[in-house]
């Protein structure tokens, strides 16, 4: 399917960055998989918003708030653990382009039986942070989940989502 959309590309649209709808930016010609050539673009000022969520029970999410694990503060951990990752999104995505973040917050939403995550990162360069700002919220909720495995295994990782991003080409996008 990438090679068709790939044949409907005008000619020189892969030298200059141009891409038909729908087209995969990261495959090129032949269909192999490559890293998006961004030299030709200009930095523009970038943010992007994704959330999820850590889904355990009441009593864990008193722990968590209380400071009563014994790992110690599953919140604080959680959120250096996904600024930490934001900042790493290259080394851990094959095709993502290191970017200069010139910002990164983490924050969390206690909920009765569940702690939502909301990273916000930012950038002026090349290329959207939406994949940084998913891998902060995925490490984010990853870490929670270790802090609290030992009392509650049964607890779930769900709805990671981009919920708004803005800047570069494409404008701003936002989530209904």
């Amino acid at each position: 399917m990438a090679r068709a959309s790939r044949a409907s590309e005008s000619p020189g649209a892969r030298e200059s960055g141009e891409q038909s709808p729908g087209a995969l930016s990261h495959l090129d010609e032949r269909g192999a998989a490559h890293m998006v050539d961004v030299t030709e673009k200009g930095a523009t000022k970038r943010t992007a918003v994704a959330a999820g969520a850590l889904r355990t029970t009441a009593q864990v999410v008193s722990l968590i708030s209380t400071g009563g694990l014994p790992k110690g503060d599953a919140l604080a951990t959680a959120r250096v653990a996904g600024i930490l990752a934001a900042k790493r999104t290259s080394d851990l995505i094959p095709l993502c382009h290191q970017l200069a973040l010139t910002g990164v917050d983490v924050d969390f939403k206690v909920a009765e039986a569940a702690i939502e995550i909301t990273a916000t990162v930012r950038s002026t360069d090349r290329t959207g942070v939406e994949m940084e700002a998913l891998t902060a919220v995925s490490v984010a909720a990853l870490t929670l989940y270790d802090m609290i495995k030992a009392v509650d295994a049964a607890a779930r990782i769900d709805d990671i989502r981009v919920l708004h991003k803005e800047g570069g080409r494409s404008g701003t996008w936002s989530r209904r």
